[in-house]
């Protein structure tokens, strides 16, 4: 069975191109901010909304869209060392799934778990992650202005899911700012 954990990342990972072929064109583009434990992150990343609707009720519906991301982190006690730093960098697709009025104005939550694959392996504090494959999820809320601005706030996970120790995962909170073109 330990062979079957490696063949689901790699197919993950190559799974990463058709996802980008379903997702053709980008309709907004975003600049995030991230803070967990000693560490720090910043991530732009891009949107392509999904354009279906499940659930209509009430002027609300349940849509979603796929996020293309690339984010750099800073871990500020790496190896548990205080002075010593980490850069690591992040690539990442995730499906979001998200709740909003019918004119995407307003109030909307967020959910998502998509992959990431880090630059090198994280040991920060006392976080540690075994491999370079990632899974990130997140769960938000946000406001969406006439503007074609919205703004939101989010808890992000990374963990590799169990796949290889040590996996104390990594969370931050997010604060997002996106334009919709």
């Amino acid at each position: 069975m330990k062979f079957l954990k490696p063949v689901v990342a790699v197919g993950a990972l190559l799974a990463l191109p058709a996802a980008f072929a379903a997702a053709p064109s980008f309709d907004s583009a975003a600049v995030e901010v991230g803070s967990g434990s000693k560490v720090q992150m910043v991530r732009i990343s891009a949107q392509s909304n999904w354009d279906r609707k499940w659930f209509v009720s009430n002027n609300y519906h349940l849509s979603g869209y796929w996020d293309a991301n690339l984010g750099q982190w800073r871990g500020n006690k790496y190896q548990n060392r205080s002075g010593e730093h980490q850069n690591i960098t992040v690539i990442g697709l995730t499906p979001v799934f998200r709740y909003e009025r019918a004119d995407k104005l307003g109030w909307f939550g967020e959910a998502g778990i998509g992959v990431s694959l880090f630059s090198q392996l994280y040991d920060n504090d006392d976080n540690r992650l075994s491999t370079a494959f990632q899974f990130a999820d997140h769960i938000g809320a946000g406001y969406a202005l006439p503007n074609k601005w919205e703004l939101s706030a989010r808890i992000q996970h990374y963990s590799n899911g169990g796949f290889k120790k040590p996996n104390s995962g990594v969370n931050f909170f997010v604060l997002k700012a996106a334009y919709r073109f």
